[in-house]
């Protein structure tokens, strides 16, 4: 809605309010953002400031704005704040976010990572839960793989920073060199310890690294924690293909929402000469999609540089001006509607999922 303040040199009138920037803000005004920003934000105008306040994080409309005002020939000095309702659906956290894949080896652990970064630089508050305990990947890919977490009262767990974002992993917690030889049960029951024991700051977004398969932990992750959607990874390749097939009935059998598919790997290009080979198959997550009706939130490449900054502790993301970090960021920003738009349409429905044998 539009609000217009009153003070002296400050727009007063909707008569008075520019006609080109009206029309901006009462157009669909983005991809990521598929509806009028008129209908979502609060907007207000004072002499060449233009701030307005949504209901979800979404930083990057400011220099789009910026962008959009300047073809019109307006100068305004843009600010984009956010002012979530949603209550906290356990601790701090209002919203968990599943990333998963049926079969490992697909990048669903390099995903979750540059996805947890990408809602941060949108201004989300976020968290990253690795729930892989017996392969977790979360310590290398953030560069943490030495660090070990503390406690403040011998109970409880602080999570770790870093690049804008606090963590949690078993990786923090046993020695890196070791293996978890646990039974699934005794496997799961550690998980929600790490879970409910780690003192979570206030969280917008806690996305949760899952193992891969359909097992144990998956079901208790699913049926436990308060969960908004899941998100899928896969690659074009048919036995990878065959897998996230049951991680989409998984989560379909537990009604927990599908917010969209990750294509890794869909295609390598040669940096010499700039071919592209379909070096696992093509289009094999759009068809994926298409068949379970669940959205492509984006393809990413077979690239050397995602392998190198995940081993560096740098995820890719944090990349400026690299195509690769613009497609996650992208992802991000749909991902970040989605679940502003499931909650909206629906929120008797999502308090209803959120409960589920909690």
């Amino acid at each position: 809605m539009f609000s217009f303040w009153k003070k002296k040199g400050e727009v007063s009138s909707s008569e008075s309010f520019p006609e080109p920037l009206r029309q901006l803000l009462d157009t669909p005004c983005h991809d990521a953002i598929p509806m009028p920003l008129s209908e979502i934000a609060d907007i207000r105008l004072e002499r060449h400031n233009l701030k307005l306040t949504l209901p979800f994080p979404a930083l990057w409309l400011e220099d789009w704005l910026t962008t959009q005002c300047k073809i019109l020939g307006l100068n305004y000095t843009i600010q984009v704040d956010c002012h979530s309702e949603l209550p906290f659906v356990f601790a701090k956290v209002r919203q968990v976010i599943l990333v998963a894949s049926g079969k490992g080896g697909v990048g669903k652990s390099t995903t979750a990572v540059n996805l947890a970064v990408a809602l941060s630089q949108q201004g989300a508050k976020v968290g990253l839960l690795d729930a892989d305990i017996y392969g977790p990947s979360i310590p290398l890919m953030l560069g943490e793989a030495q660090s070990r977490a503390t406690s403040p009262d011998e109970k409880h767990l602080n999570p770790l920073q870093k690049h804008g974002i606090v963590m949690q992993s078993i990786g923090f917690l046993v020695d890196p060199d070791n293996a978890t030889v646990w039974r699934g049960p005794m496997a799961s029951q550690a998980l929600m310890q790490l879970v409910n024991e780690t003192l979570w700051p206030e969280l917008d977004y806690l996305v949760v690294d899952m193992p891969p398969g359909t097992g144990d932990i998956q079901l208790t992750m699913s049926q436990k924690l308060p969960v908004a959607g899941a998100v899928i990874v896969t690659t074009p390749q048919d036995v990878a293909l065959a897998d996230a097939k049951k991680a989409i009935q998984m989560f379909r059998q537990v009604n927990i929402p599908l917010l969209g598919l990750v294509e890794n790997m869909s295609f390598y290009q040669c940096p010499s000469c700039g071919h592209q080979d379909d070096i696992f198959g093509t289009n094999g997550g759009l068809e994926l999609a298409a068949r379970y009706q669940v959205s492509v939130l984006g393809q990413l490449p077979l690239q050397a540089q995602i392998r190198e900054a995940g081993d560096a502790g740098t995820p890719i993301v944090l990349a400026k001006d690299n195509q690769t970090a613009e497609i996650y960021r992208k992802i991000a920003q749909q991902l970040i509607f989605t679940l502003y738009w499931q909650t909206r349409l629906s929120p008797q429905q999502a308090v209803e999922i959120l409960m589920t044998d909690d």
